[in-house]
């Protein structure tokens, strides 16, 4: 939909190749993630210096001791989410912005509110984002406060480790909403959690390692 390729069109190719092999192995599966990796230019989204890297499947630095998650993290907790056009989704760590553009893809225009603690980031991300082409909003803030202004969310995920789920990104779900998280310390599984009338469905897909949550909870 929005997805620009300045790099021409080896750049193209080698993220098609990426998305291919992703498919054949069964990391992915929702059409629609399948079509907003192949439309988000990842390489526009790290350092110049890894430009050369941007279609490995790998996470990468960038910067304020932040990465960006491997393709297939993000395609797995797109999927995870269930995520529909015109859904509003809750962002935590906004980081370079990428993963905010492939949900942008899915859900559309104006529907991705982002929480970034790192001041900088999240100003090259505003400013990445919209230069792209999407309209993501983005703000400076704590992610364990949630972003309450616009809730109550269709869904949320956590680019960051926590301990447990923060609480007030549950209370902005809305009823049958999901949130899928990195939950752990020195150890960490990736978490979907289904917010119903009598609390919370909880499920666990696997072993995972991010960047540890910033702000309160730390």
């Amino acid at each position: 939909m929005f997805g620009r390729d300045s790099g021409g069109g080896d750049f193209e190719r080698r993220r098609e190749e990426m998305v291919d092999r992703l498919v054949e192995t069964d990391r992915i599966e929702r059409e629609s993630t399948v079509a907003a990796l192949t439309a988000v230019p990842r390489h526009e989204f790290v350092p110049e210096s890894r430009r050369e890297d941007a279609y490995a499947d790998r996470p990468l630095p960038i910067g304020a001791d932040q990465t960006v998650s491997a393709p297939h993290m993000v395609g797995i907790m797109c999927d995870l989410l269930e995520l529909d056009a015109g859904d509003r989704v809750l962002e935590v760590g906004t980081g370079c912005g990428y993963h905010a553009a492939v949900t942008a893809e899915i859900v559309g225009d104006g529907n991705v509110y982002s929480v970034e603690y790192v001041d900088r980031l999240a100003e090259t991300a505003r400013q990445r984002l919209a230069d792209l082409g999407y309209e993501v909003h983005v703000r400076v803030g704590d992610g364990n406060a949630g972003w309450p202004d616009h809730a109550p969310y269709d869904a949320a995920y956590l680019t960051c480790a926590a301990s447990s789920l923060p609480e007030a990104v549950i209370d902005q779900l809305r009823e049958g909403g999901r949130v899928v998280a990195p939950i752990g310390t020195t150890s960490q599984t990736l978490v979907r959690a289904t917010k119903t009338g009598d609390g919370l469905r909880r499920e666990e897909h696997g072993a995972v390692r991010f960047v540890r949550m910033q702000g309160g909870e730390a």
